[in-house]
This record gives C-alpha cells, structure tokens and sequence, in this order.
C-alpha cells in the first residue's frame, strides 16, 4: 500500500480494496469555485485516479477569502481558476491525472466529458448550468452530488439516476433562495461544512459503499445552529421530464440555452461566442483604447467606465453593468 494513503487504507469502511478502487476512478467536477477547490483538493489527496475540473472564470481578488487553492498572484495574472487549481492540485499529488477545461457549461460541450467518468460533483453557483447537468446525469445514469452554499447556510443531496428523486424534483417540495455570495455574502466555515459532506459522499460511492449512503437532503445554518435532514424520496415524480417514465431533458433543447446572461449578483454580463479570438493580435488592436493586460487565456482591458474580459474562445464578459444591449454594443465594437 501506498505510504501516502495508509491513514486513509486503515479506515475500515475504506481498507486496502477500496484504495485501490478510489485510485482506479474519475471523478468529474462542475465549477472550481469554493465548493469546487475544495473537494478537488480532497480527492486529489484521497488518491483518485483522474480528475476533471470545468469552469469559466478566473481569479479575483475577492475569491481568496473562500476559495482555498488560489493566492493572490493568481488574482493578480487573472489566471483561470481550472489553470491556477490544476498548478496548485499537481503539486499536492503528482499521482493524479488532472485534466482542466475552461468552459461555460452546454449540453453539446459537456456531454463528451462525461465518457469513462464515474461520479459528477455540483460545485456551481448557478441553477441554468445545475439543471443541464441534471439533465445529462439523467441520460448517461451518472451519480451527482448536489451542493450549494451562501450566507452561513448550505445544503447537499447525493442523486442517483433512476433510484432518487432527481434535483428538478426536489426544487418543487423544497423551498430556495435566490440569494448568492455576491448579494448576501459567505462565510468559509459554511463551505467547508458542505464540502465535508459532499467529499464523504464522494468517498462512498467511489468505494462502491452505496448502503452508507446518506438518504436525505442536509441543510444547516452555522451562524443560527440549525441542522436538518429532509426526507425527500416522495418528491420523485412519474411524470418528471427528467427524471420520469419518459424523460425528454428539457434543459438540453437548444431553446434552453442563453447565448448572453446577466450573471447572478456579479453587475456582469457574459456574451458566448463561439469563434477563436488570437488574443495578442486583439490586444494589439484594443490598447489604443485603454490598458490591455494579457495572458495565454484571456485579456482584459477597461473601457470607459467598464472591465472588459475576453477569452481565447471568444466568450467575453463586460464588468460594470447588467445591461444585455450595452453589453453587445460594447463587445461589438471591441471584437467585431
């Protein structure tokens, strides 16, 4: 046995053959934000044999209360999160395939990340992209396990296609806010206390535990000490256009998919474009208008009295406002 899991292989649940089974899986994360650096961190210490990380963002200064890989010269290169994470995952365990995608989450994007991937974790803070990964769970029958957190409040639910209610079904019988970390803010002992969950849940499933499983839906409140597990299995509907007798995924359907979005508590819209932008061609175009910085994933300059940023595949946020038509004004004078 590997010296560097032996505390882990002496966990009785775990031992020697469930190592062995961890090392041999892939593990698949949506979003590499808190929720997504820390169970990264966890399972690439774990021992897991691949691990997949997608997101679309890079790293701000005002990540680094919560978001445990990244340091500040990360926020200051504006480095992609899945970029800074896989640096900083590959040197807490060479062991492990890291494989990185800076993406915005669609069916037609995602769907072939799923091949050979033995478990899905929700580490996003957005339900568009939760409800096409419900969807997708759903058709290729992957595990999910669902995780959400703000304030000093969070929640985790493990879905397993065809036995549990799936997350479309939950949302109907459970209440949610709208809230975010960027409107009411976030404590980091609330993440980790989502996270804890969520890892061990992992754990389970990649050791093949299944009976170990947790069966509700957890939701706590760190700040007022409240704790509950919600029986959640008659939630399931028969006629779920996910999870039903006859599934259709909704979420899925061209129609469902935004090409420009507000994004949620963030004063910042996301334009996707789906054309390659050679960015030192661009940011040689652009310097007549204001300070480009650039780097080999994106660039970002201020223009007027907003911050513009643009990535290699030509998806562009603009900073300062929640207007979509000043957004593609904006961008359209910028890229063309």
């Amino acid at each position: 046995m590997n010296e560097r899991y032996s505390r882990q292989a002496l966990f009785k649940p775990i031992g020697e053959s469930g190592q062995e089974k961890i090392n041999q899986k892939h593990v698949l994360i949506i979003g590499c934000g808190a929720l997504g650096t820390a169970n990264a961190a966890n399972l690439v210490r774990s021992g897991i044999g691949k691990l997949t990380i997608i997101d679309r963002d890079y790293v701000e200064l005002s990540n680094l209360q919560r978001q445990q890989l990244f340091t500040e010269k990360d926020a200051e290169n504006q480095i992609p999160k899945v970029m800074a994470a896989k640096e900083k995952l590959e040197a807490i365990n060479p062991e492990v395939e890291i494989a990185s995608h800076i993406l915005d989450i669609t069916g037609e994007e995602i769907a072939p990340l799923l091949q050979n991937v033995d478990l899905v974790i929700d580490a996003t803070d957005n339900f568009d992209i939760r409800f096409i990964m419900n969807d997708l769970i759903h058709k290729y029958k992957l595990p999910w396990i669902f995780g959400s957190v703000v304030g000093s409040t969070g929640m985790s639910y493990t879905i397993l296609p065809g036995e549990t209610p799936c997350l479309a079904c939950i949302l109907n019988t459970t209440t949610m806010t709208g809230a975010t970390c960027d409107s009411v803010g976030i404590i980091a002992p609330a993440v980790q206390m989502v996270v804890a969950h969520q890892s061990a849940e992992a754990l389970k499933l990649l050791v093949e535990d299944e009976k170990a499983l947790r069966t509700g839906l957890v939701m706590f409140d760190l700040w007022s000490n409240q704790y509950q597990t919600i029986k959640v299995d008659r939630a399931k509907k028969a006629d779920c256009p996910t999870c039903g007798a006859t599934p259709a995924y909704p979420a899925l359907s061209y129609d469902e998919r935004t090409k420009t979005e507000v994004l949620c508590g963030r004063n910042t819209v996301q334009i996707r474009a789906k054309r390659d932008v050679i960015l030192p061609v661009l940011a040689s175009k652009l310097t007549r208008l204001g300070q480009v910085n650039v780097n080999e994933f994106l660039l970002s300059l201020q223009y007027e009295d907003l911050r513009v940023v643009i990535f290699k595949d030509g998806r562009t946020f603009i900073h300062g406002t929640d207007s979509i038509e000043q957004a593609r004004r904006i961008y359209y004078q910028l890229v063309g």
